[in-house]
């Protein structure tokens, strides 16, 4: 249980057994009603969950063939700290560029598209890149420092200094002067290795090593050409290692054979997929004795990461049970970025380049680091156009956090490389040679809403949960407000007093369907449901996926539903080639659910979580308000500003995260940072002598799982009672597929921006951009009209807000209106500045004068 970024991940035997108790508060809760609420779910046939009945509103109809409307009410939003402030009326997201997102990375920068020129790498490289930015060409002064991305200069006045990606080796100061020099390329094997790596291996395993360094990363060349068909045995402390080639003396010989080995074998990488290496495989490893101690295990994988800069690789042996003598531990070459020769479907290790134009493929470090700006599309849906674009796995992109759909969002995204370089992926992600030439692709839009740009060269990909929040640049059309003193007031009440820090509406969608209804089913174990409830059709959809939907419904023809439905259309595409899979036998459905994505299928999952805390953060307001803690309320047992500053919650998507419960993740092979051992965030229930220690931003609320404390008294009991009539066991979130098995997690129930300004504009014409993206600026496109004397009122506000916080909900606050996006299209198809689309101020004047 990380008590700072929660994620779901999968569960052993001892977790399981863990999660019969459940962490201990200082307040006891009511003990849970016997009475079944089965019949309950069972009997409810509404598409929303049962337990809505308990927000004391009806439920919403659904006309035939029309929409299902659902209201903020619905997912439990319904209250405000400031109930009584005068509100301001205005349109939200009435442009796409009213509603401007820009990533703060975690080194508190404000990610910007700076640079969508092509970039271009060195003619210079090593056999171990440095990481280093695109735009400086500067190498980063410290390998284990954060892999955040480097802010990089505005400037694009000097294009060689942008552009030139560098891989020059820069030595590394020793941490103690009295330390001996370590290696150096006149010394690929110093005399100080030995002494080093004697502590943990035998004299022969030292010699084995040495000679497996030495030979370079590329297996040997045997007289039988048999490395790709034949088993190597492999090298053991105390056993002899298989003969190979004799090892080459001098290490200027040694990079010049991997240089060799990638660059001209690589070149004929034939059908791709092998890499160009006539499947011949590195089976070369050396093992060590067993190691009883854990902690000399863990100082052994230091000392090799140490002394070889990540080159060679080591692991715990599974190939044999550890006994009581300890585990075994491997050392073996690592692999370099997906592969030394082409990678999968290349060509070669060129790539379509020209020879000889950069340093070799296998010199850079495994991942790519860009920017990323997209228009209309949500996050999911970016990265798959982009791994199209880019042939590769989706898999193989990943992000920081997601954003929204309906506006401008920029974020940086990593990609496994595979042996592509920034050139191929810039060529490829604009289609150059395809629709387009170069030239047109730095004048033009990127296609598709889509535009990347800004890259570098990392060591390790992006995992969510690695941002600081999100700044924001958000434009209120169509203002309304009875004085700018009441103006002030309202936004003074924000930045003070902060907004409710309820989930917004995007987390539960916006098609008839509510995501977290998807999600109950999939708690409930209800398969057939869940694949119902994601299958069937929704007003409004595009009509390939309308005609799709009905050609699996209505005439059973799977073929023709999947040859129809659009690749975005993720969970359905995912759903019935599983059915084709089992000749249309359709009583598998978990079985099908689980081809989904597992991001795809939590976010189901989490939206339930969320509808439930949204909820319960209601009621506790509606009841104690929200100016000060009270009795039963929950927060840390940890001093106040830390908390404050604990990411408690994760975006939309969270991603399993892998910990290595022996040795913490040291294994380099995965390109992960190592992580902190899994601590319980430890909680209390305030009584009346905690109170006035605390205050109501230190109020955290849980989601619901298995590893949360609820709150005290009635409200504890309330939130059993809505987990209770949805069909779930508010003790036991264990389920059997343990992907759907809840750790939960807590959340402020208030979030106080950490930056807020806000200006006031003018405009007639609604068609009119009233802020710019970062695209446009550097397409040099007209910036926006600001129109002093204008007919309407804009109200432009600037506002950073941690992880996790919707900046739409800090809207509502100001606005006091629902911010539903059925019910925001109707504000803007009825406002007044409507009649005045593609007017210019003097018409719109006397458009007034005649209709007066």
């Amino acid at each position: 249980m990380s008590s700072t970024i929660v994620h779901e991940r999968e569960q052993d035997d001892e977790d399981v057994e863990r999660y019969s108790k459940r962490t201990k508060t200082d307040f006891s809760a009511p003990e849970p009603s016997t009475e079944s609420t089965e019949s309950t779910a069972t009997t409810h046939d509404h598409v929303l969950p049962p337990s809505h009945a308990l927000l004391g509103i009806p439920l919403p109809e659904q006309k035939k063939d029309g929409p299902l409307n659902f209201m903020e009410t619905d997912v439990g939003i319904s209250e405000y700290i400031g109930r009584g402030d005068a509100k301001i009326h205005g349109i939200i997201k009435q442009r796409f560029t009213d509603f401007l997102v820009f990533e703060v990375d975690q080194d508190s920068r404000v990610i910007h598209l700076k640079d969508i020129r092509k970039p271009q790498s060195s003619k210079k490289g090593t056999t171990e890149a440095i990481e280093q930015d695109v735009a400086t060409g500067t190498p980063t002064k410290d390998s284990n420092q954060s892999d955040a991305i480097q802010d990089m200069s505005a400037d694009n006045g000097d294009a060689a200094a942008e552009n030139i990606i560098t891989s020059e080796v820069i030595s590394e100061p020793s941490t103690e002067s009295s330390k001996p020099a370590r290696s150096t390329s006149q010394d690929p094997w110093p005399t100080h290795f030995d002494s080093d790596l004697a502590p943990f291996l035998s004299e022969d395993a030292i010699a084995q090593v040495k000679q497996m360094y030495l030979e370079g990363p590329e297996p040997p060349r045997i007289s039988d050409s048999g490395w790709g068909g034949r088993t190597v045995k492999l090298a053991v402390e105390g056993e002899p290692s298989l003969p190979t080639e004799p090892a080459n003396d001098s290490a200027d010989k040694v990079k010049e054979d991997k240089s060799r080995d990638r660059g001209e074998r690589g070149r004929r990488g034939g059908r791709g997929g092998r890499g160009g290496r006539s499947g011949r495989q590195d089976e070369r490893k050396v093992m060590s004795k067993p190691i009883d101690s854990k902690d000399t295990r863990t100082a052994f994988h230091k000392i090799i990461r140490e002394l070889f800069k990540g080159k060679l690789d080591t692991e715990t042996d599974s190939s044999t049970s550890a006994g009581d003598d300890g585990a075994r531990i491997v050392i073996k070459w690592a692999r370099r970025g997906g592969g030394r020769g082409g990678g999968r479907g290349g060509r070669g290790s060129d790539g379509g380049m020209g020879r000889g134009e950069c340093a070799p493929r296998g010199t850079y470090p495994p991942y790519i680091h860009f920017s990323l700006q997209k228009t209309n599309r949500d996050t999911q849906d970016a990265l798959g156009h982009l791994s199209r674009l880019l042939r590769v796995n989706v898999k193989d992109l990943s992000v920081a956090g997601t954003k929204d759909k309906r506006g401008v969002t920029v974020q940086r995204v990593s990609l496994k490389r595979n042996n592509k370089i920034v050139e191929d992926v810039w060529k490829l992600a604009n289609n150059i040679g395809g629709r387009r030439t170069e030239e047109e692709a730095v004048k033009q839009r990127g296609e598709r809403g889509v535009r990347i740009a800004d890259f570098n060269y990392r060591k390790a990909s992006l995992e969510l949960g690695m941002l600081k929040g999100n700044a924001f640049v958000i434009t209120l059309r169509n203002v309304e407000v009875d004085s700018m003193q009441t103006l002030d007031e309202a936004m003074n009440t924000i930045k003070n007093k902060g907004f409710i820090n309820y989930y917004g509406m995007q987390r539960f969608g916006t098609a008839s369907v509510p995501t977290h209804s998807i999600g109950l089913a999939l708690l409930q174990s209800n398969w057939q449901k869940a694949v119902s409830l994601i299958l069937q059709t929704r007003h409004g959809e595009h009509p390939d996926v309308v005609t799709a939907r009905e050609a699996w419904l209505i005439d059973g023809n799977i073929d023709k539903a999947l040859e129809l439905m659009p690749r975005r259309v993720v969970a359905e595409r995912c759903i019935l080639e599983s059915y084709k899979k089992q000749g249309g036998d359709t009583r598998n459905a978990m079985g099908a659910l689980s081809t989904i994505p597992r991001n795809l299928r939590l976010m189901y999952i989490h939206a339930y979580q969320s509808y439930v805390w949204n909820a319960i953060v209601s009621e506790r307001i509606r009841t104690y308000g929200a100016d000060r803690p009270v009795v039963g309320d929950l927060v840390f047992e940890i001093p106040v500003e830390v908390s404050q500053d604990m990411d408690v919650d994760v975006d939309d998507n969270a991603a399993e995260r892998k910990v290595d419960l022996e040795e913490q993740g040291i294994n380099t092979s995965s390109r992960r940072k190592s992580r902190k051992p899994y601590v319980a965030p430890r909680v209390k229930t305030l009584t009346e002598d905690d109170i006035d220690k605390y205050t109501v931003f230190d109020v955290i609320m849980p989601l619901p799982g298995t590893d949360v404390a609820y709150p005290g008294g009635k409200l504890g009991e309330r939130y059993r009672e809505f987990l209770r009539m949805d069909g779930l066991d508010p003790d036991n979130f264990v389920r059997k597929q343990r992907d759907y098995t809840l750790n939960g997690s807590y959340r402020a129930i208030l979030h106080l921006p950490k930056e807020l300004t806000w200006s006031v504009l003018h405009y007639t014409d609604p068609d009119v951009s009233l802020a710019q993206s970062d695209e446009d600026k550097l397409l040099g496109f007209d910036p926006p009209a600001i129109v002093e004397d204008g007919k309407f009122m804009a109200l432009q506000i600037q506002l950073t807000l941690g992880t996790a916080a919707y900046a739409t909900m800090a809207l509502r606050e100001i606005t006091k209106t629902d911010t539903s996006s059925h019910f925001q299209t109707s504000l803007t198809a009825n406002a007044e500045d409507q009649k005045y689309r593609g007017q210019d101020t003097n018409v719109a004047e006397g458009m007034d004068r005649n209709a007066s």
